[in-house]
């Protein structure tokens, strides 16, 4: 920890008080689940569950998930997939970014199962667009790919 520490030019404080620990730095705190949670508050008035999440994809889009971090993002996913610690980690971030959502989307004034139900579809649609977005063969823009992805995740489901 030490080390990335100094790689990134900080103290062994600093860097603790911007992560509570090593693992953090993958992870970003609840800072995803927040910009999810607003971008659904600040969708337009009259929004559908899902109109509103895919605004939310939106955001994240444009302030997490930029070109500049597309490289990060594939470096990110191979460590975690070779630690099943980490993995864990990611699944119960996954849960929480459905919970914002839902939550989100209840104060919007949206039934608790419907406001679930497009949360989870919004929490599926953002892990694959996640993935499409960091394979270097598909260089869109990760707002545009979420909001394909979601498209496709509602036409999978009511395939079903």
């Amino acid at each position: 920890m030490i080390e990335i520490a100094e790689r990134a030019g900080l103290t062994k404080s600093t860097f603790f008080r911007h992560f509570r620990d090593k693992r953090e730095v993958l992870f970003g705190g609840g800072a995803v689940a927040g910009l999810l949670a607003d971008g659904i508050g600040a969708a337009p008035a009259g929004a559908g569950p899902l109109d509103a999440v895919a605004h939310a994809l939106d955001v994240i889009g444009e302030q997490v998930f930029t070109p500049d971090r597309r490289e990060f993002g594939a470096r990110r996913s191979a460590v975690i997939a070779a630690n099943p610690e980490l993995r864990e980690r990611e699944a119960l971030k996954e849960l929480a970014l459905t919970a914002a959502m839902t939550d989100a989307l209840k104060r919007r004034g949206f039934a608790d199962l419907t406001a679930r139900v497009a949360a989870e579809l919004g929490a599926l649609a953002c892990t694959v667009a996640y993935e499409r977005w960091r394979d270097a063969a598909d260089r869109g823009d990760f707002g545009d790919i979420a909001r394909r992805t979601l498209r496709e995740v509602q036409a999978a489901s009511a395939s079903c």
